[in-house]
């Protein structure tokens, strides 16, 4: 079979399993509780996502939340513009779950939507006058193929209100194989430290090992920062740029023009 052949086929396997390990909810449970709050800088990203809606000075009436998963961005940005209409979309069930009970009691109540980013159909998720003052996403869009994502960016233009604004935080591809490698030893740092402090007994090169063999590394295709931003600046953002970079994290987006 040829190279590229091939490659198509584990790709197909890798996106498969990634759908199952999502619809999992023991493995969602896991990834919450033992990963998510060990992503490097994780409060640092939300914080200068935070400032950066608030940099548009414009009233934050509706958001969404694209690829929400336990509904993390959602909730920072509810808490900088109480009152928001938001909508939360993912295509795992099981994250979904997890999210409504993260924004139980939020008022207005917000609207959880089951979609594939990867099918253009799912924007009929949304109500057919659907338009945001804030689009956001967090490490989600990098499972998409470049075309794809870059389609997305398109998609998401069109639901922004005029000066509204679209934030990512994203995990980017490296420069170099340095880069990645230094990326990779601060990411198990991070988790080991974070785990240390949820009462985890594991060794370091036991995390090391599920962090390398982590079932949805596979499924990563990941697209530097630059090319993403010359993305956006041509489909016709404005004001695009990377607001924070560290190795492989990144936030970076732009905003509709007036």
């Amino acid at each position: 079979m040829p190279r590229g052949a091939a490659w198509a086929d584990a790709r197909r396997d890798s996106v498969t399993r990634l759908d199952v390990m999502w619809q999992n909810a023991e493995l969602v449970q896991r990834f919450v509780d033992e990963v998510r709050g060990g992503v490097p800088y994780g409060a640092d990203q939300l914080a200068i996502m935070s400032r950066v809606v608030a940099g548009g000075r414009r009233p934050v009436r509706r958001l969404l939340d694209l690829g929400c998963g336990s509904g993390v961005v959602a909730q920072a940005l509810l808490a900088d513009h109480a009152g928001a209409e938001a909508v939360l979309v993912d295509f795992s069930e099981p994250m979904l779950a997890r999210a409504r009970v993260a924004l139980a009691g939020v008022a207005p109540a917000p609207q959880f939507a089951t979609a594939d980013l990867a099918d253009p159909a799912w924007i009929r998720c949304l109500p057919n006058d659907a338009s945001f003052d804030v689009v956001a996403s967090s490490y989600a869009i990098h499972h998409l193929s470049d075309a794809r994502k870059r389609s997305l960016y398109g998609e998401i233009l069109e639901l922004l209100t005029p000066g509204g604004c679209f934030v990512n935080v994203e995990h980017v591809a490296s420069a170099t194989p340095a880069g990645e490698a230094l990326f990779e030893a601060l990411a198990i740092d991070t988790l080991v430290a974070f785990q240390r402090r949820q009462g985890s007994t594991k060794t370091r090169d036991a995390i090391a090992e599920e962090f390398v063999q982590r079932p949805d590394k596979a499924a990563n295709i990941l697209a530097p920062v630059e090319t993403q931003c010359a993305w956006l600046r041509a489909l016709g953002y404005a004001e695009v740029d990377c607001f924070f970079k560290v190795f492989e994290l990144a936030v970076f987006g732009g905003r509709r023009p007036l």
